[in-house]
């Protein structure tokens, strides 16, 4: 397996370029932010994801996860790793400062995120899923509830599960079953939680599980669901740990991926209950998990990208040291990468990973402006375009890193289906993200039901307006180059204001055409926002080569894959309009009976 180098480059350019790094460094609370600081921690960042993490999952893939008797034990090195990552204060990274953690903001956050989960996403997920407990129990917990669990979580001394899925409700939580019978100050959980990552592991001293549970006289449906803070060791009010709570790992799964990833099957109360503590009020359990959910979403589509990248870097130095056959017009003796074909894949692969990137680094430096600024109009204008762009972040980018794991094993060729290569892993590690967090399709209504039927479109109307604003700029470049990226953006940008017009003019009347039409859609969302973004960041290379600042092959560079997006990638914006926009009443209308 390829060993991986963090794209530092690439990171900071689309940082700066798309992310807003500038305006998020200029927010109040962001005064230290500079680029010097950027730089020095992603080089330690890099250091530490490549020297450390990248070389456990290859092994930790093979070895995996064994559970023996309600004991988990992670693949070797996995323990040591995870206390250096805690000790050198990586952990606490994107944590608040007030309980401990170093309160940067996401879009500084999110390209150090993406380092640990290129180099290891089984390893990567312990930190994400406690990152979402910690969010959920700052943001709804009591005062005394933050002030005892959060300072060790956010230290990874304890780490924090989220427990929702039950064997008969996957994505339908209304159908959630786990009891709470109230005990004194405390609530007695009962039931069977599943697919619940790093629900027990050897690398913590507690674990912090966030179940969801019903009370007695709870209402049916979603609307009767409570969340519980349930440890794996009751805390003293000192913070010490005391009795053993009744909670039990039954066993782990057996997946696809992610071997070195503990997923367990949780039992709780086999005996006399497990002790819980109710988070804010009853039955607004689900209302509570959904508070962080942009942030979940936006780390499941960077895992997109992790993944993407990982497997573009191991298909590209394969490519330029395999030697065979001889490639059009290269003297013999060169490596694959010089086949004409093999080089549009590397560039495929390449050019939608960047554009993946943009998206996200863009969604995230919204979300740092919806939060820190002090222009409330600008704050929720950021707020409304984060939460427009999140189910297209999740969707487009996870689907998007199956088919580039997918082209990286085609590139291997017959090598890339043997194990020994681990192009094989890529492929197998990414299709659990577009399954995480709630499937495409969950994103798909997200995007159609609430963030353009709602509102009639109008958010989106913003975005394609800028869209629109970006092409004109480009049109007026003085590069020809620029100037045709500006022109090859007007054509899709319009067809996806025509898309977002007949979502809300068709979803109240026939609302399973444009359900039917949502996949599609964040297909085209995905590939036309990509492609502007990319873009912009082509039209900022061409003015730093002007001004004959920068390195002139990276600052080309850019410029060549947004070319290649726009001729090889972007066309199938046009397929998936048509398939939104006139193939959905054929599914909507047929009979699933007959398939």
């Amino acid at each position: 397996m390829t060993a991986y180098q963090a794209p530092i480059r690439d990171m900071i350019f689309a940082m700066k370029a798309i992310g807003g790094l500038d305006r998020i460094a200029a927010l109040p609370g962001n005064e230290e932010v500079s680029e010097d600081l950027v730089e020095a921690i992603f080089e330690e960042a890099r250091k530490f994801a490549g020297d450390i993490l990248a070389p456990l999952n290859r092994a930790g893939d093979k070895q995996g996860c064994v559970c023996k008797d309600g004991v988990v034990t992670t693949p070797d090195g996995i323990k040591q790793a995870f206390s250096a990552f805690c000790d050198n204060g990586w952990h606490a990274m994107p944590a608040p400062l007030k309980f401990g953690g170093q309160g940067l903001p996401h879009l500084v956050s999110t390209p150090v995120l993406e380092m640990w989960t290129a180099a290891n996403l089984a390893f990567s997920l312990c930190q994400m899923l406690t990152l979402g407990a910690i969010a959920a129990i700052d943001h709804h917990g009591s005062q005394a509830q933050k002030d005892l669990y959060l300072p060790k979580m956010v230290a990874g001394t304890w780490t924090g599960t989220m427990n929702l899925t039950e064997p008969q409700a996957g994505s339908d939580l209304a159908a959630v079953r786990a009891k709470a019978v109230p005990d004194g100050d405390a609530f007695r959980i009962t039931g069977t939680k599943i697919f619940i990552t790093w629900g027990e592991n050897d690398v913590a001293d507690n674990i912090i599980h966030l179940v969801l549970a019903r009370l007695p006289d709870a209402p049916a449906g979603v609307k009767g669901i409570s969340l519980f803070i349930v440890p794996k060791f009751l805390v003293n009010a000192d913070g010490s740990l005391g009795a053993r709570n009744d909670l039990i790992c039954a066993s782990i799964e057996h997946k696809l991926g992610i071997h070195g990833s503990p997923t367990a099957v949780m039992s709780f109360g086999d005996k006399e209950g497990a002790v819980g503590f109710l988070v804010g009020e009853a039955n607004r359990g689900l209302e509570y998990m959904f508070t962080m959910m942009n942030h979940a979403r936006l780390n499941v589509g960077l895992e997109g990208v992790a993944i993407a990248e990982r497997a573009f870097q191991q298909a590209r130095d394969y490519a330029l040291q395999r030697i065979q056959g001889r490639p059009i017009g290269a003297e013999s003796g060169a490596p694959i990468a010089y086949h004409p074909d093999v080089k549009r894949m590397l560039l495929d692969m390449k050019a939608k990973v960047e554009a993946m990137r943009a998206l996200a680094y863009f969604a995230a430096g919204g979300m740092d402006l919806a939060q820190a600024s002090p222009d409330e109009t600008e704050a929720a204008a950021a707020q409304a375009m984060v939460d427009l762009l999140i189910p297209v972040v999740k969707g487009w980018c996870t689907e998007s890193a199956v088919e580039i794991a997918s082209t990286g094993v085609q590139v291997h060729g017959g090598m890339g289906y043997i194990e020994e290569t681990g192009a094989a892993q890529h492929f197998r590690d990414a299709r659990i993200t577009p399954i995480y967090e709630g499937t495409t399709a969950i994103q798909a209504n997200d995007l159609v039901g609430r963030k353009i039927a709602r509102d009639k479109g109008a958010a989106a109307e913003r975005l394609i307006e800028a869209l629109r604003a970006t092409a004109a700029e480009l049109e007026s470049a003085p590069q020809p180059e620029i100037v045709a990226l500006g022109q090859a953006l007007t054509g899709p940008a319009a067809r996806l204001q025509y898309a977002v017009e007949w979502v809300a003019a068709t979803n109240a009347a026939a609302p399973a055409q444009t359900a039917a039409a949502g996949v599609p859609l964040v297909h085209q969302f995905g590939i036309t926002v990509g492609f502007w973004l990319l873009a912009r960041q082509a039209a900022r290379a061409a003015e730093l080569l002007g001004e004959g600042g920068g390195d002139a092959a990276f600052l080309r560079g850019k410029i060549a894959l947004a070319q290649h997006f726009a001729g090889h990638v972007l066309p199938h914006a046009e397929g998936f309009f048509q398939a939104a926009t006139r193939g959905a009443a054929s599914v909507a209308a047929f009979d699933a009976a007959a398939i």
